[in-house]
């Protein structure tokens, strides 16, 4: 079985693109995760970071064929300037994922150790996301989609952060059976949903 490349060798790979837009430092979004290994997610991300003038970090698999997915904790900044730059500027961070795992289509988990952030973010989706289960309780995440490792990048900015897990009913265009967003699709009206409600948690977020 062929290993798979670290961090670094994977950014060096020409199917790979990584992203960085540093703007406000109080928050910011990050995809790590996105283009086709987690579709959507980077989408997500970028959005609402645009939207509420927060900083965005990213990587994107642009190849179907080639995905790999590293776990959270191997996606070190010692093995991108942009990473470490990204983690120094911001304050909090809230990053989103992709998941699947039956008796949990509907739930969105919101890990991390900023558990303030975490329940401040629940709140805004909740109003956004009626029809959707949103999980805020650490004690009710499954262990290995919780977020709590202390190398994971969610958790290395000052102030920490909140990992978000999205299930594939949330990114899914099911009116066209299709992803949201690809190609001339257009959105989905829940994720545009989600989006918003992502907009106004970091619009009004304040750690103080």
């Amino acid at each position: 079985m062929r290993a798979k490349p670290g961090f670094g060798e994977l950014l060096a790979q020409a199917n790979v693109t990584e992203v960085c837009e540093l703007r406000s430092p109080r928050l910011g979004f990050m995809a790590y995760h996105g283009g086709q290994l987690e579709k959507v997610t980077d989408v997500i991300a970028s959005s609402a970071a645009r939207a509420s003038g927060c900083s965005y970090y990213g990587v994107l698999q642009t190849d179907e064929d080639s995905v790999v997915h590293l776990p959270s904790n191997t996606v070190a900044p010692a093995e991108s300037p942009k990473l470490a730059e990204f983690v120094s500027h911001v304050d909090a961070v809230v990053t989103i994922h992709g998941y699947g795992r039956k008796r949990l289509w509907h739930a969105l988990l919101l890990g991390g150790r900023n558990r303030e952030l975490a329940e401040h973010v629940a709140r805004h989706l909740r109003r956004r996301l009626p029809d959707y289960h949103i999980i805020d309780s650490p004690g009710d995440l499954p262990r290995e989609l919780a977020g709590m490792h202390p190398l994971n990048p969610v958790n290395l900015p000052t102030s920490q952060g909140v990992q978000i897990e999205l299930p594939a009913t949330v990114r899914w265009n099911r009116k066209g059976r299709h992803w949201s967003d690809l190609g001339s699709h257009g959105r989905a009206p829940q994720v545009q949903a989600l989006i918003d409600g992502l907009t106004e948690a970091a619009e009004s977020w304040t750690s103080e």
